[in-house]
C-alpha cells in the first residue's frame, strides 16, 4: 500500500527546540540552516548529501518555507551572523557566510 506524506507536517516549531525556530520535523535541522546552505550555492540534492539524515522532500519543504517566509528566515540569518561576528571580529574581513 502506498503511503502519503502530509507536507504541512514536515516543518514544525517546537518550544524549547532551536529556540522555537522552524525546523524539519523529527530533527534538529533548522530551516535557516538549509537556507544558509542554499544561499551558499548548494542545491537540494547537495544539502541532502551533506546532511546524510534528511530526505529530498524534507529539504524541499525547508526551502519552500524559506521562500514563503523569507523575511523571517533572513532575520534569523542576520542575527546569527551578527552574533558570530561579535564573538569573532577577525572574521568580518573574510566575507563570512554562515552555513548554520
Amino acid at each position: 500500500m502506498q503511503t502519503f506524506t502530509d507536507i504541512g507536517k514536515l516543518i514544525v516549531r517546537t518550544p524549547g527546540t532551536l529556540g522555537g525556530r522552524p525546523h524539519i520535523a523529527g530533527t534538529r535541522v533548522s530551516v535557516q540552516r538549509v537556507a544558509a546552505w542554499y544561499k551558499m550555492g548548494l542545491n537540494a540534492e547537495e544539502i541532502v548529501e551533506r546532511m546524510g539524515n534528511l530526505t529530498l522532500s524534507q529539504v524541499y519543504a525547508a526551502l519552500t518555507y524559506y521562500h514563503a517566509n523569507r523575511e523571517e528566515i533572513e532575520a534569523y540569518l542576520t542575527t546569527e551572523k551578527l552574533v558570530f561576528l561579535s564573538a569573532y571580529p577577525e572574521e568580518s574581513s573574510n566575507n563570512y557566510s554562515n552555513p548554520i
